[in-house]
């Protein structure tokens, strides 16, 4: 009889992978051409308006990042364990909480506006423009925040192509209605808003369609099922584990910028612009630990363990080999990418002053990237809750410790030590993860058990 786990193969975790990767590209584009065309208007107000309205509401959406990650992990389980009417059922629940966080964020975005211009102010003229920019694309945040978890729910499985679909959709849509909206009708930066209100709103509808068929049998309005409580309060707590875990990292990062800043403007211009090299490392590994999310997750809901491990190590073999790529590339074009990014000749040299931790970082942080994708699949979330506790815990005292020593030297090397931080914490409970795959399966677990979902 054949191995079932040979049936995770490096065709399979590809075939998964490279749409995400694609998918993660479309998005720089994106940003390049909203202040394009707004630069076309030759002020410097309206570029300011759309770049910070455009931050205040991605500084928003991202607190519920945890929708897409919680429901690849519940989802995949589902799918792992032939729970087909789970399934659907999950896709009416993330849809119910993403339209309702959004109708939320609607109510309140006087207050929540309020306080973010207070956190950032600006000057009156941009500060105006922007409250116009928002007060446009807040409607669309019930679009916007269900398509976290619409995401979610195809990578879960397997339809990474959907994923690039709908991406490529919403973005190239975007793209032909800055371009008719602002520089054709002369709507400004009121333009660029209502583009992106009508992007997110037909990639709802786009991803409704693509999730057609789970609407096509009767489990996903099964409202008994739907609003199950031990289902409900399983969902809760994965997410809510998930969102703490998101916002220690956040702060992480962000009190890297703040601490940076303490160094000078140079400094700060350079650290910045270094940062972009862990985005783009990021963007590229992203479609790798997407498939370990799908692949670990389904394995760990048919209570596979082998097929688990194989799902572990393949897609991480995968990582190791785009961190290589990302190393080796940032070795030989860093400069060159430095010089793309920054023209005043201080913020460069300063730059490529630290630019040998940008080529260790992707090798610094591949544990920890494939490490976070298997979790998310077996939904380990408290494990990843309280690893990332103790990740930043190790994070702030290699600042205290390095940073009056080393100053920007020391900053960098307690942002590495934070990754691999990351990584041996996760790997030290990857045992605990296994040991509960092993058990009778995932419909059998009792209710509250780390992982899985209860019939």
């Amino acid at each position: 009889m054949a191995d079932p786990a040979q049936d995770i193969s490096h065709r399979r975790v590809l075939k998964i992978a490279l749409p995400i990767v694609l998918a993660n590209a479309t998005v720089p584009i994106l940003g390049v051409v909203d202040t394009g065309v707004v630069g076309q208007l030759g002020e410097a107000a309206p570029i300011g308006a759309v770049g910070i309205g455009a931050i205040i509401l991605t500084a928003i959406y991202w607190m519920f990042g945890f929708l897409r990650m919680g429901t690849v992990g519940l989802t995949s389980q589902a799918a792992g364990a032939g729970n087909t009417a789970e399934v659907a059922a999950l896709l009416t629940r993330v849809l119910m909480i993403g339209l309702a966080a959004g109708v939320l964020l609607i109510v309140l975005q006087k207050l929540i506006f309020a306080g973010a211009f207070y956190v950032s102010p600006a000057s009156a003229e941009v500060e105006g423009m922007a409250r116009d920019y928002l007060a446009i694309r807040v409607w669309s945040a019930p679009a916007a925040i269900a398509l976290f978890g619409i995401s979610g729910w195809l990578i879960a499985q397997e339809r990474t192509r959907a994923v690039l679909v709908l991406q490529l959709w919403m973005n190239g849509l975007n793209v032909v209605l800055d371009l008719v909206f602002v520089l054709q009708l002369g709507w400004g930066v009121n333009g660029v808003a209502a583009a992106t209100f009508l992007a997110e709103w037909s990639g709802l509808g786009l991803g409704l369609w693509l999730c057609r068929a789970a609407f096509g049998v009767p489990d996903w309005r099964d409202w008994p099922r739907v609003f199950d409580k031990m289902r409900l309060k399983r969902m809760l707590g994965v997410n809510t584990d998930i969102l703490i875990r998101s916002a220690l990292l956040e702060v992480g990062f962000v009190s890297f910028l703040f601490l940076g800043a303490d160094f000078g403007d140079v400094t700060l211009a350079a650290n910045q612009v270094l940062l972009q090299f862990l985005h783009i490392t990021a963007a590229a590994m992203d479609g790798f630990a997407f498939a370990a999310e799908a692949l670990v997750g389904r394995a760990f809901g048919a209570g596979a363990v082998a097929r688990l491990r194989r799902s572990a190590v393949i897609t991480s073999v995968w990582g190791v080999a785009t961190s290589a790529v990302m190393v080796v590339s940032f070795a030989l074009l860093g400069g060159i990418i430095i010089d793309l990014m920054a023209d005043a000749p201080d913020v460069r040299a300063e730059a490529r002053l630290y630019l040998s931790y940008m080529v260790i970082a992707p090798l610094a942080g591949t544990a920890a990237w494939m490490l976070d994708g298997i979790f998310i699949g077996a939904t380990r979330s408290a494990d990843m809750r309280n690893m990332m506790a103790l990740s930043f815990a190790v994070y702030v005292g290699s600042v205290l410790l390095l940073v009056p020593s080393f100053g920007n030297h020391g900053l960098w090397l307690a942002q590495l030590i934070f990754f691999i931080a990351r990584g041996a914490f996760l790997w030290l409970r990857y045992p605990a993860l296994e040991a509960a795959a092993s058990e009778t399966g995932i419909e059998q677990q009792p209710p509250g058990a780390q992982g899985g979902i209860h019939p």
